[in-house]
């Protein structure tokens, strides 16, 4: 959520930074709502300093027996109570009018994002691997003879419908290795603090992570009001939710394996064979909470943690900075990893780093004392660490072999008990 004082203070700066989000005028809208609450909350003051004062004058009148003057001026303060107590509900429907306003607007993006209308306008910054020569036409994921046995999306369907993938076998052993991989190389080499969170969270959670108001129909809510996390940046940022820290407290660097869950609204008709764009997945995700003069430094050190994981299973990728019109709701600067993937002959989303700035903070209301003893707002971050279902394709596409089996990447081996390779029948060998 924005800061009200700094768009008072230099609207034009606010509506300049939204302009680069496709947004025009706001402030005006913004600045409006805001004078007509302020102007409810000093009448209501000034109703009440009415009040007050009139009430000693109901005193004097009865003592000195003006019967007539007292049942005046009780008359007055009774209607100034009312009058108060309207303006200040005025004011309140104007201050959740103004929230509501706010709550809808997208952070601000750094300036050295690039400008630009989407996806095609991003940058990229750098390669890492070159992409393998195969000796004949690679398949995607699901056509891989060896993969075939352990990805069934027939019973998936019949038990969930579209967009569910029944892994077993030597698939989820691999899918599994995955994601203690990286949960290990993380806690052991990355400095994060593992940490096993709720699936399930309230309003408060998905508001403070900026999922809601706007991305409720991309989430799924039970029916006791409980929403399932897109991912666990939600549970594991909302840690710090409604505290005051002490300054030595941070950086606080959170890692999690969770399922997550989308509904994959408005993506009909996209990637919907095999198991790159499912309801249900699983991430490794991280998350860290910092100073705000450490947050660039720290955006770097996390996608270096993703880079990391990728180099170590061999995967090539590349690393590219989202411009304006590609950035997410919540995000200042994103960069996405997009590992290769030779059956599509193309780079895929594998892991997005973004900073947040302090606007999940504002949301969230999370603080920290700084040198003097004054609460600040945290800076919050956020990346995949990584998406385990994509890492399992890239691994499972990049390792393919022309008999049908699939070659696994040494540098899983020793989660995998040993075994270097699926068989063209689907065992783990």
């Amino acid at each position: 959520m924005h800061d009200i004082r700094a768009i008072r203070e230099n609207p034009a700066a606010f509506d300049a930074a939204m302009a680069k989000r496709g947004l025009s005028g706001v402030s005006s809208q913004v600045l409006a709502i805001d004078e007509a609450r302020r102007a409810k909350i000093k009448a209501a003051e000034d109703a009440q300093a009415e009040r007050n004062a009139v009430s000693k004058e109901v005193g004097a009148a009865k003592a000195r027996g003006d019967d007539a003057e007292f049942q005046r001026l009780r008359a007055l303060v009774g209607a100034k109570k009312d009058e108060i107590a309207r303006l200040e509900e005025e004011a309140k429907a104007e201050d959740e009018r103004l929230r509501d306003l706010l709550m809808g607007l997208p952070n601000l993006p750094y300036d050295d994002v690039v400008e630009g209308a989407d996806e095609s306008d991003n940058v990229e910054t750098h390669r890492w691997g070159e992409p393998k020569s195969f000796g004949f036409a690679p398949k995607e994921h699901f056509e891989i003879e060896g993969v075939q046995p352990g990805m069934d999306f027939e019973t998936a369907a019949k038990l969930s419908g579209s967009r569910f993938v029944l892994m077993s076998g030597a698939v989820a052993r691999v899918h599994r290795a995955l994601a203690q991989m990286m949960l290990d190389v993380h806690t052991t080499e990355n400095g994060l603090t593992e940490t096993i969170t709720p699936v399930l969270v309230r309003d408060e959670a998905m508001y403070g992570t900026n999922q809601l108001p706007k991305f409720a129909e991309d989430s799924y809510q039970t029916r006791e009001g409980m929403w399932l996390i897109p991912t666990s940046e939600v549970s594991l940022t909302n840690i710090v939710a409604g505290e005051i820290l002490d300054a030595g407290y941070l950086p606080r660097r959170y890692c999690a394996h969770t399922l997550c869950f989308r509904s994959e609204a408005g993506s009909a008709g996209r990637d919907t064979s095999g198991m790159l764009r499912q309801h249900q997945f699983e991430k490794v995700e991280m998350v860290s909470v910092v100073h705000p003069e450490k947050s660039d430094d720290e955006q770097k050190r996390m996608l270096g943690c993703a880079e990391g994981i990728l180099q170590r299973l061999g995967l090539p990728y590349r690393v590219v900075s989202l411009c304006t019109g590609d950035l997410g709701f919540g995000a200042r600067r994103t960069f996405d990893i997009e590992v290769w993937l030779p059956g599509q002959d193309a780079y895929r989303e594998i892991s997005s780093v973004s900073t947040c700035g302090d606007f999940q903070a504002r949301r969230m209301n999370a603080r920290f004392r700084d040198e003097s003893g004054k609460p600040q707002f945290v800076h919050t971050l956020n990346g995949s660490g990584l998406a385990v279902g994509r890492t399992l394709i890239a691994v499972l596409e990049n390792g393919q072999t022309e008999d049908g089996g699939v070659i696994l990447p040494k540098g899983l081996v020793p989660w995998l008990g040993g075994a270097t390779r699926i068989s063209p029948d689907g065992a783990l060998i």
